[in-house]
């Protein structure tokens, strides 16, 4: 079983950046993926990274400013967020996903199997 652990949250200004960290072990076995969820909302695909960093993919919302990597060796991801707005306003969760035969990426929340509890993001405008 995987227990992913996010930090890095926090309260920040428009225009600003942060980085989010998730840790797990066995991590490295996984697809991870970060969502994130505002109040009122149903639970949103952000970015996820396949087990050999070799596919990515990023919601439309996020592309160009959120950048998602992992160390496997660290059993570790992360989530670059750049040029933050108040719309990112959220509590990011990290999820791992078990892998399949293709390696590919997951998008859907039905698709990833551990979720973290997750961090708050709240951008000040």
């Amino acid at each position: 079983q995987v227990l992913p652990l996010e930090s890095g949250g926090g309260l920040v200004q428009s225009g600003a950046s942060l980085r989010l960290s998730c840790a797990a072990s066995g991590l490295s076995d996984y697809v991870v993926g970060w969502f994130r969820q505002a109040p009122g909302k149903e639970r949103e695909f952000v970015a996820a990274i396949s087990r050999a960093a070799t596919g990515i993919f990023y919601a439309d919302s996020v592309r160009g400013r959120f950048t998602i990597s992992r160390d496997r060796a660290r059993n570790t991801a992360a989530l670059q967020m750049d040029s933050l707005k108040p719309e990112d306003t959220a509590v990011y969760f990290c999820a791992a996903a078990r892998i399949d035969s293709y390696g590919s990426v997951k998008i859907g929340v039905d698709e990833f199997d551990y979720w973290g509890l997750g961090t708050q993001v709240t951008v000040s405008s």
